[in-house]
């Protein structure tokens, strides 16, 4: 009988082990004589068929695990345009408000990898005057549990201040991991888009109403102001007998 190749120094513990479950299943099975020449041909009938059997359920595993990769493969390159690839920031906090996830536009909006963004507090990118704001976001958001939208203003690493929508929801966490909050523990996971530019022209639109509002106001000032001068002028050309300029003026 010919014995197995023994296994290398050089291999990995995976392949070493791999080797060691080969052998005993090797030792177990069924041998083949050295001798091809002893057997029948009944059984050198039998053994080609069962080797030519084996060779094709390995062709059909092989088979099922290429297509089991390929749609690995779609589904982490869906995940990754749907996720990553978002216009939308997202974030999955712990209950501590410690950041567990990150997708690449919120990585972005941060102005941070998202490696470094793992395990920070998200409090630390929320304006100091816009804090309030945040803790009674967060905590209405677990007391509750519907989905709730805030906006205040956020700063990214270098400290530039943006405005942000945040739209956060409440779920239970994700098995225990490097990263992960722990088993049952409950996240809360964020949709944060910029809103800067909608804030900058609400507040353009504001100002012009203010100027609209300040000019009727003096507008409207200035009408009453000459129909007093009117009623002047018209009682006064009584006074001295003429008819009146303007008219009959209404008091």
């Amino acid at each position: 009988m010919t014995t197995p190749p023994k296994t290398t120094a050089s291999a990995t513990p995976q392949a070493a082990e791999l080797r060691r479950l080969a052998e005993e299943k090797f030792r177990a099975a069924p041998q083949v004589p050295e001798d091809v020449a002893a057997l029948s041909p009944e059984q050198t009938q039998r053994t080609l068929h069962e080797l030519r059997v084996h060779q094709i359920e390995l062709e059909m595993q092989n088979e099922e695990l290429r297509q089991m990769q390929t749609q690995l493969n779609a589904a982490r390159a869906r995940y990754f345009d749907l996720y990553d690839l978002a216009p939308v920031g997202y974030v999955t906090l712990s209950e501590q408000g410690l950041i567990l996830e990150a997708n690449l536009t919120a990585a972005t909006l941060l102005g941070a990898t998202r490696g470094a963004l793992v395990q920070q507090s998200l409090a630390r990118f929320i304006h100091k005057d816009d804090q309030i704001i945040y803790y009674q976001h967060r905590k209405a958001l677990f007391e509750k549990g519907p989905p709730h939208a805030c906006e205040l203003r956020m700063l990214n690493k270098d400290g530039t201040a943006f405005w942000a929508q945040l739209t956060a929801n409440a779920a239970p966490g994700p098995s225990t991991s490097s990263g992960q909050a722990a088993d049952g523990a409950p996240v809360c996971r964020i949709a944060l888009s910029d809103i800067t530019a909608r804030k900058q022209a609400e507040q353009e639109n504001m100002k012009q109403l203010d100027e609209l509002r300040r000019w009727y106001a003096a507008t409207l000032g200035r009408e009453g102001r000459i129909g007093e001068l009117k009623r002047e002028v018209n009682a006064l050309a009584a006074r001295m007998g003429e008819p009146p300029p303007y008219g009959t003026q209404q008091k």
